[in-house]
């Protein structure tokens, strides 16, 4: 017999949600065949067969949440065979399902809260901790776990707000009838954690927006002269993002508060830009980060984006891919977005906006010309970042896109 189990989920990931099982009980599989989709934070894993056979049985059902490690199921030897019968609850020796956390079974009956009659019980982990915490299902309201199931997740993360927060009512109405031609679909685990973090970065940080606007005719003339024959030397296409790239990190060395995070009472200095890069997937928004981004050239840049945007529509950036950014760069220019004010990337102090290039009357000289324009904003955490470093910082990106052989200078 084989224990199916959950890989390793990356950095900051602590649990995921099974979210479909491709694979049934009792059917053969063969070896690093895909067997079942978890749902994290970040992205959608696919955990595979580690050997060929028959998959015995199913430890976690769909909906479930789970850690590292934990068991999904089982596979055992052969070609196909009818599923196993469940385990009684009674048996002597646990079921593989005990080992994953929290359980689809029913757990055992157990000091502390209980399932009222008619109500789905909550997992057995969960049970216990509430039991040991004092506090009841009906505190912590709606759990993440399948049919919403309290989880221990749930628990830790209810246990973990400020005290106040269990004093405040945590009773929920119950949910309003829908209207003809309403439905009501639960929010994926990426959009609740897009939701949570967008909140967390506007209920922390202290974030201000500043703005301006770059003439892009210098870079779009030197990319129309040059496109061409870097194509054919790079096999990429020169885009526009990676002399933002550029822009973005040489004013970062100048200005590094706005490349820092705030730990506690201390700023932590990065030496570095690993640069995030917001790109649309089938589920929401992601950034994937380019590590060690001021020692790449403009065509490992654009080499890099192109990957990351394809493996996001096709769900297949890694977790590890996800984190450690310092920096975020997002267009919204691509859906047509002439201004907008970009929330911050937590814990990052500091992200970019690029938008629409647009033609707009200019004085230039004395005289008005067209030009092709574009806003450009920062949103940055004042907490740690002064106004002039942000309004500074954001000039030299400016002054770097109107004239880009300053970046070949690097001056």
């Amino acid at each position: 017999m084989t224990e199916i189990l959950v890989p390793p989920l990356g950095e900051s990931v602590s649990s995921a949600t099974v979210a479909r099982w491709l694979k049934k009980a009792g059917e053969a599989v063969a070896a690093d065949e895909p067997l079942v989709e978890l749902e994290t934070d970040k992205v959608t894993v696919e955990v595979n067969a580690p050997s060929a056979g028959v998959i015995e049985a199913i430890a976690a059902d769909e909906g479930a949440e789970v850690g590292p490690g934990a068991v999904l199921g089982t596979i055992g030897a052969g070609s196909g065979a009818a599923p196993k019968p469940a385990a009684p609850a009674a048996a002597p020796t646990p079921a593989p399902a005990a080992k994953a956390e929290p359980q689809a079974q029913p757990p055992q009956a157990a000091p502390g809260p209980v399932a009222r009659p008619g109500e789905l019980p909550n997992g057995p982990a969960a049970t216990k901790l509430m039991a040991e915490a004092g506090v009841t299902a009906e505190q912590i309201g709606a759990g993440s776990g399948k049919d919403g199931r309290v989880t221990k997740g749930d628990v830790l993360a209810f246990l973990a707000k400020p005290a106040a927060a269990p004093a405040a009512p945590a009773a929920k109405g119950p949910a309003r009838a829908l209207e003809q031609g309403e439905e009501r679909v639960k929010m994926t685990r990426l959009r609740q954690t897009i939701a949570r973090r967008l909140k967390e970065a506007q209920n922390t940080a202290a974030m201000l927006t500043t703005f301006n606007e770059v003439d892009m005719g210098a870079v779009m003339a030197l990319r129309t002269e040059y496109k061409d024959v870097f194509e054919k030397r790079h096999n990429v296409k020169l885009g526009f993002m990676s002399f933002f790239v550029k822009a973005c990190i040489a004013a970062l060395k100048e200005f590094p508060a706005v490349n820092a995070e705030i730990e506690g009472d201390e700023i932590i200095y990065k030496n570095f830009v690993h640069m995030g890069i917001a790109v649309g997937g089938p589920s929401g928004l992601v950034v994937p980060v380019l590590k060690n981004a001021d020692q790449l050239g403009f065509a490992q840049i654009e080499k890099a984006i192109g990957d990351f945007g394809k493996r996001a529509r096709d769900g297949a950036l890694k977790l590890e891919e996800l984190t450690g950014g310092s920096f975020t760069i997002t267009n919204g220019g691509i859906y047509g977005s002439l201004m907008s004010t970009p929330i911050l990337n937590p814990p990052q102090s500091g992200i970019l906006g690029m938008h629409k290039i647009q033609e707009r009357p200019m004085v230039v000289g004395g005289k008005i010309e067209i030009r092709p324009m574009m806003y450009i904003a920062l949103s940055y955490d004042h907490r740690i970042v002064d106004g002039k470093e942000a309004v500074s910082f954001l000039v030299r990106v400016k002054e770097n896109i109107e004239d880009p052989r300053r970046l070949m200078l690097d001056i």
